[in-house]
């Protein structure tokens, strides 16, 4: 009974200092929390978060102090912002992914923008040597073809990203500079321009930097107009691609099987096709449809319910995954096009 006790009373002594130090660091956490919540919350900071922001830009491009305290005295931070950048619809397999965007509603209304807009698409093409039906696809993709360019203000998701969101704060701070030079210079009112919960706008969906960089005054009106433009975004989206690598004639993806294990060291060198075709035969990997014998190949696997699918991918391939770094989203995209493009051909013949 004595040592019982005193067994049990020792035990207690031991536990109640862990048990108040678990506490304290529990009543911690929650108090953190809640600082980190309210900071992520509340509006920007004018002398600590604004003011340094302004000087820079001074410094930099001779911005005017007054006018862009004006402008960022208005943005608003945007809790769900963080909550959308943490989770994106890539982030899904690709059996969730692909019904997303391959479905009737994308097909069809592909058909109709491509007849709508045939001879900026046939121009385009001729132009940058980007077929018409890839670029109706990534239109698709990213706005619906320009009936879904976003809700929210690009002033705000850039402000929140680019002083909330510590993990890409660097990136989205040049992207708000970015976004508040294009808007001098090609006279678009920052404060009511909606985009992405990541700041991307208009019909081909461009952040701001790209924007400055790759879009084209396809109609010659003297403005490069993606926010509501389809010419213009027509003629930078194969522009963009262009200048990512994309080759007139160029292939895409080809299905392939593989066997054994030799494949899955094909799969960890990435999506940038480097790898000579004549490697995949030794690594177990076989096509049904060929690839030219020159070319230069990679290898993605993507999940299905019950396994996966494989394809070996090619440099145009590669050029969409510039347009967004995925390989779901380039997948997408090709089946997508062929799925338009058969459908257009089908009606016009």
């Amino acid at each position: 009974m004595v040592g019982k006790s005193y067994r049990y009373l020792s035990g207690t002594c031991v536990m109640r200092p862990i048990l108040t130090l678990l506490l304290l660091i529990l009543m911690s956490a929650c108090a953190g929390a809640g600082t980190a919540g309210a900071r992520q919350q509340g509006p920007l900071d004018e002398s600590t978060e604004i003011a340094p922001f302004i000087e820079e830009m001074e410094k930099r491009h001779g911005y005017p102090q007054s006018e862009l305290k004006e402008i960022l005295l208005q943005a608003k931070v945007l809790p769900e912002v963080i909550e959308l950048i943490s989770r994106p619809a890539e982030a899904k397999p690709w059996y969730a992914y692909r019904p997303i965007f391959l479905n009737e509603t994308r097909i069809a209304k592909g058909v109709e923008f491509w007849k709508s807009q045939h001879e900026t698409l046939a121009r385009a093409e001729s132009t940058y040597g980007v077929p018409a039906e890839i670029i109706v696809a990534i239109i698709g993709v990213e706005t619906l073809y320009g009936e879904r360019a976003g809700r929210i203000r690009v002033l705000d998701s850039l402000a929140t990203l680019g002083f909330r969101y510590p993990k890409r704060a660097k990136f989205f701070r040049s992207e708000l500079q970015q976004f508040l030079l294009l808007s001098r210079e090609e006279r678009i009112d920052p404060l009511t321009v909606k985009g992405s919960y990541a700041g991307a706008m208009g019909v081909p969906q461009f952040i701001a930097s790209s924007y400055r960089r790759y879009a084209v005054d396809f109609d010659g009106d003297g403005y490069r107009d993606l926010i509501s433009d389809p010419k213009d975004a027509i003629g930078s989206v194969a522009n963009y691609l262009r200048e990512h690598g994309w080759k007139a004639k160029g292939g895409l993806a080809v299905p392939a099987s593989v066997s054994g294990n030799g494949y899955k060291s094909l799969l960890e060198q990435g999506l940038n096709p480097k790898i000579p075709l004549g490697e995949l035969d030794a690594h177990g990997v076989s096509m049904i449809n060929g690839v030219p014998v020159d070319a230069s190949v990679a290898l993605i696997e993507l999940d299905l319910p019950n396994g996966s699918e494989y394809w070996v991918v090619q440099r145009n391939f590669y050029a969409i995954t510039r347009y967004n770094h995925s390989k779901l989203y380039a997948m997408v995209v090709t089946q997508l096009s062929r799925e338009i493009r058969n459908r257009y051909m089908m009606q016009a013949g």
